[in-house]
């Protein structure tokens, strides 16, 4: 069986952020201020980064949390005028985390995380239903950690990431007169993660971090084409109208900086930095086991398309004030760029220039804590201009999310 590259970037939908496919949905406490990472007052810092659970004031900490993601994506024609709007269903990305104190330098903790992953639904008979009629994509990230204080104002960490995975997506194949489903639940991959965490004074933190590319590996893969079973032979399917893939999904890798500074004892600032390697997006493969899904290529199996993403940066603001010892209120901003150009815009990954408000409000009683938090992502409309797919128009976005974060310090 030939290899297949099945560019993650097809396998996408409007997330939380903007830019690809990266739900940056980690912490709740973190997304009311603008998903700013240098917070290491409970374990929900564990997916930022590592090195930052050795500040953890207490001794055992655990935080978990979920989110709703509505979004909409619109596309007209501007020749036809003819429009049409995705209808996709509430995303509901989770994460937990717990972090230990085995000794004063060092810390243990684990990090649960869906940082990839969404499902985007256009009708069936829709202008685009050739590239995609719906899809979803999961990722879940499971991360084991160990923290080491090199210092009274210095830490390290290293995580261990496994990540599992699947991929459902569907759309039209004209030329057969029917459809093809892609799908396979049984993908994964291994990476890594590795952070410094740095308090100098009580009044500054500083989060250095960077997250590895993972390479999914698919080797559960099915295809199936829901057209006449008199093509079934012809095409070079069994008798199901089914065929075989394998697939390697590759998920971006990421730099973060970030900084928190107490201006006051109740009101901090705080600001990241973040670079995404989108360039490993270069094309799309797909290469099939028998399916004879290319008949004008020399290897009728293969399927090349151009994605050429190029790598992107999101530059974050947040700030909380304490209104009273238990009470915190936040606000945030954040600006996403799409890891595209125009003429590279395809709806099965619809990514958008976007500004992003934040905001939520915290409680904490002894060891308890709760946070809520919710933002509205004002992505800019554009020019829909992809030649290689003849796909002309125009599209616009709206998305917005909310979230419920619980934690609990002990010791």
């Amino acid at each position: 069986m030939k290899k297949i590259v099945l560019s993650a970037a097809l396998l996408a939908g409007v997330l939380a952020q903007a830019g690809g496919f990266r739900v940056a949905l980690q912490g709740v406490k973190q997304l009311a201020m603008a998903h700013t990472s240098a917070h290491a007052e409970d374990a929900s810092v564990a997916f930022f980064n590592p090195a930052g659970i050795s500040f953890i004031p207490n001794k055992l900490s655990v935080a978990a949390g979920g989110f709703g993601i509505n979004s909409e994506v619109n596309y007209q024609n501007t020749s036809t005028l003819q429009s049409y709007s995705t209808e996709n269903p509430l995303g509901t990305p989770i994460y937990a985390a717990v972090a230990y104190k085995i000794l004063d330098e060092v810390s243990v903790g684990f990090s649960f995380a869906t940082p990839f992953g969404s499902t985007v639904k256009w009708p069936s008979d829709w202008a685009g239903s050739e590239i995609v009629q719906e899809i979803e994509l999961q990722a879940f990230y499971f991360q084991p950690m160990v923290s080491f204080k090199l210092a009274p104002w210095a830490s390290v960490g290293g995580s261990f990431i496994y990540a599992k995975g699947s991929v459902d997506w569907t759309k039209s194949v004209t030329q057969l007169g029917g459809t093809l489903n892609i799908k396979d639940d049984q993908a994964s991959g291994k990476g890594f993660g590795l952070g410094f965490y740095f308090r100098p004074n009580d009044k500054l933190d500083v989060s250095i971090a960077y997250r590895s590319p993972i390479d999914m590996e698919a080797n559960e893969g099915l295809a199936t084409f829901n057209i006449s079973s008199s093509l079934f032979s012809a095409v070079g399917l069994d008798a199901n109208g089914q065929d075989k893939f394998k697939a390697i999904l590759p998920l971006v890798d990421e730099y973060t900086i970030g900084v928190t500074y107490k201006v006051t004892p109740k009101w901090s600032v705080s600001g990241d930095f973040n670079y995404s390697g989108w360039d490993r997006y270069g094309r799309l493969v797909l290469d099939f086991e028998n399916a004879n899904v290319n008949q004008a290529g020399p290897d009728p199996t293969i399927q090349v398309s151009p994605k050429n993403f190029h790598s992107t940066k999101t530059w974050r603001i947040g700030t909380q004030y304490m209104v009273t010892d238990n009470f915190a209120a936040r606000l945030g901003y954040y600006y996403d760029e799409s890891p595209y150009e125009d003429k590279d815009f395809i709806p099965d990954t619809p990514s958008f220039d976007a500004n992003v408000i934040t905001g939520g409000i915290g409680y904490k009683w002894k060891g308890l804590g709760i946070d809520l938090s919710g933002a509205y992502n004002f992505q800019t409309a554009r020019k829909v201009d992809n030649s290689y797919y003849d796909f002309y128009g125009q599209a616009k976005a709206k998305a917005y999310y909310f979230g419920l974060g619980l934690s609990y310090n002990a010791f």
